[in-house]
């Protein structure tokens, strides 16, 4: 609903489930606007509850608290959402950002074109974002893979949701150590899916993320099928696209095969790009076929 400086709101994050917000003030300006903020909110927007998500480590680098709190009403542990379709439950307390990544939304739709009857694997998946959704659109068998427990079980919970359990399995463990030992197992699949956590924080860990990117995606096309789908997703605001798309040939050119870039994903229309802010265009989806 809000994205910081895009929305001319330097600092502040808000996303609405329904009848809930979650809210993330993320620097010590706009923390002093906190109460005038929630008052419009309330007035405007009449939400059941607000959640202030404190937890980010730009807040605590400004030496700002990291409590999270239910600053208006009632919230519950999880909040339901629909996307493309397909129910969900996000823990907006304990998940990841706000609980939910609304951004990848359009790029995760693009999926309906190509997993029906195909078998998936969905890398650094969350709650399944992703794979449930790769699931509802017709995909045969579905496999999230996450380090997390508590995502894992998530993902467990909305493929119930949805009544797609038994095209949903989850595996649990480090992506790399895991997608390795996976390769070694002889797993092969149709479509793979890569959207992890941002490799570059700093810009100065440009050259360094490349490499993480290309090493990722390379794991990924030796689990890849000949004629199988990457999609391949960053959301390092210092990562170009054209960073992306070199890591990604890199890493073919590692496993011993081509790419053909079929489609690109970006972020949605409620994460307006600034013209004068580059970094507000970080999120990238790039879909290619291994041949």
């Amino acid at each position: 609903m809000v994205y910081g400086d895009s929305d001319t709101l330097t600092g502040v994050v808000i996303d609405r489930f329904g009848d809930y917000l979650v809210v993330q003030l993320n620097n010590q300006v706009i923390e002093g606007y906190r109460e005038p903020l929630l008052q419009a909110l309330i007035q405007i927007l009449h939400p059941a509850g607000i959640l202030l998500r404190g937890d980010r480590r730009s807040r605590r680098e400004q030496g700002l608290s990291d409590a999270s709190e239910v600053v208006h009403g009632e919230v519950p542990a999880e909040v339901p959402l629909e996307e493309n379709g397909v129910q969900f439950l996000a823990p907006v307390f304990e998940g990841q950002k706000t609980g939910w990544f609304y951004d990848h939304r359009m790029a995760r739709a693009r999926l309906a074109s190509w997993v029906r009857d195909k078998s998936v694997l969905d890398v650094y998946s969350y709650i399944g974002g992703w794979g449930v959704q790769a699931a509802a659109f017709g995909a045969a068998q579905v496999c999230c893979l996450d380090s997390s427990a508590r995502a894992l079980a998530g993902v467990a919970a909305n493929a119930r949701l949805n009544g797609l359990e038994d095209r949903v399995s989850v595996r649990r463990g480090s992506a790399p150590e895991t997608m390795a030992a996976m390769r070694d197992e002889g797993c092969q699949y149709d479509i793979l899916i890569l959207d992890p956590p941002a490799f570059i924080q700093r810009k100065k860990d440009l050259k360094k993320g490349i490499v993480a990117y290309r090493r990722i995606n390379e794991l990924g096309l030796q689990l890849l099928r000949p004629g199988g789908l990457l999609v391949s997703g960053s959301c390092s605001m210092h990562l170009s696209r054209s960073d992306l798309m070199f890591a990604m040939q890199q890493a073919a050119v590692r496993a011993g095969c081509q790419l053909r870039v079929v489609e690109q994903g970006a972020q949605g229309p409620d994460h307006p790009i600034h013209p004068a802010i580059p970094e507000t265009e970080y999120l990238k989806a790039i879909f290619a076929r291994k041949v």
